[in-house]
């Protein structure tokens, strides 16, 4: 797994939950950088620097740990971007708004970004000049934009109509007025028919694009298992309906990964495999190999023997599994295996994600 694969690849830490620290993170990101991963959006729901409290700085100790990451990502040659949430700014974007994100904005600019994402995902769409709202904060904030790369997460990224039924109805020509008004040069991300997307398709994709008037960048959501359903699983079963083909049609593709750090970099190396494989990729065969690269042989085996259990039970489910899956995941764990130790964590419950956490973060 050495060849670098014909589509950007990168991740995009965007999940609920439980936060990775940033030993996890750069270790994620030395794992994934012999096969072609490139870029890093941090953009946890836990950062509530980031969404609820946007308003307020980060502490002290804990900008100077994002700087430290994203030297740290240069130094790999990595892009580093951070994705910010202002939470509807765009209903009333007036002079105390553009005060409060500008602050931010210098901030965040301290920190050395290559990327700024802006995200109006999760939040009320329902007015018709939404698009036309949302462009005038885009548009304003390139102006003044410490980065060298901006991205645009609009409110209906995806044409699941799950958005519609929490967050209002879109408005019409949604995406066709933001592909016309919106500067060719912002990036914008699109996670597919749904918002975990099962397959993506080229001509899904190039009809995204010529609605948006540009390429799409992929916001995959897989393998991520937040919310208080997906925390029931651990996915590690290899990537499907990515064709290699898709990469034409895509400005780059980004993964929101799993809760578990480690087991989530098993299906994120088999990606870069499909991609460089093309037709002759298997998706079984990479989850194998890449279970044994990640874990070594003896536990990346028991993973893949494990894999139908892990993956398609559910924790609510497991009865008398779950006990036998304890003892034989703990001798592992003891020894200070971070793969074990992230399946008997899981186990035990600690990375449930319950409703009243999606709605705090």
């Amino acid at each position: 797994m050495s060849k670098a694969p014909p589509a950007t690849l990168g991740i995009i830490e965007g999940f609920y939950g439980r936060c990775w620290t940033w030993e996890q993170r750069q270790q994620v990101v030395q794992t994934l950088l012999p096969v072609g991963y490139g870029f890093y959006l941090y953009a946890p729901k836990g950062d509530a620097f980031l969404r609820r409290r946007w308003q307020e700085a980060h502490p002290e100790a804990e900008q100077q740990a994002l700087q430290a990451f994203a030297t740290f990502c240069r130094q790999q040659h990595w892009r580093f971007g951070i994705g910010l949430s202002p939470y509807e700014i765009y209903r009333d974007f007036d002079t105390a708004a553009q005060r409060a994100l500008q602050r931010k904005l210098d901030r965040l600019a301290e920190v050395g970004l290559d990327d700024l994402a802006i995200l109006f995902d999760d939040m009320s769409g329902a007015m018709p000049d939404l698009a036309q709202r949302q462009i005038e904060v885009l548009h304003w904030i390139q102006d003044r934009n410490p980065s060298s790369r901006l991205i645009f997460c609009p409110s209906y990224y995806s044409d699941d109509p799950v958005l519609d039924r929490v967050f209002g109805q879109r408005p019409d020509a949604y995406l066709e007025t933001l592909g016309a008004a919106l500067d060719p040069a912002i990036e914008i991300f699109w996670t597919g028919e749904e918002v975990c997307s099962r397959a993506f398709s080229g001509g899904h994709l190039q009809r995204v694009a010529q609605q948006l008037q540009r390429k799409p960048l992929l916001w995959d959501n897989y393998p991520v298992n937040d919310g208080q359903r997906m925390s029931q699983y651990l996915y590690l079963r290899g990537f499907t309906g990515r064709p290699a083909s898709m990469g034409a049609a895509i400005s780059a593709h980004g993964i929101n990964p799993a809760l578990q750090p480690t087991l989530a970099c098993i299906p994120a190396l088999t990606l870069a495999e499909s991609y460089r494989q093309g037709d002759a990729y298997a998706y079984r065969a990479a989850t194998e190999a890449a279970a044994v690269q990640i874990c070594g042989p003896e536990l990346g085996q028991m993973i893949s023997e494990d894999l139908l259990t892990l993956q398609d039970i559910g924790l609510d489910r497991l009865e008398d599994k779950a006990e036998a899956l304890r003892q034989r995941y703990t001798p592992w764990a003891e020894t200070g295996h971070p793969a074990a130790q992230e399946i008997l964590a899981w186990l035990n419950g600690d990375y449930r994600v319950g409703p009243e956490l999606v709605q705090t973060q």
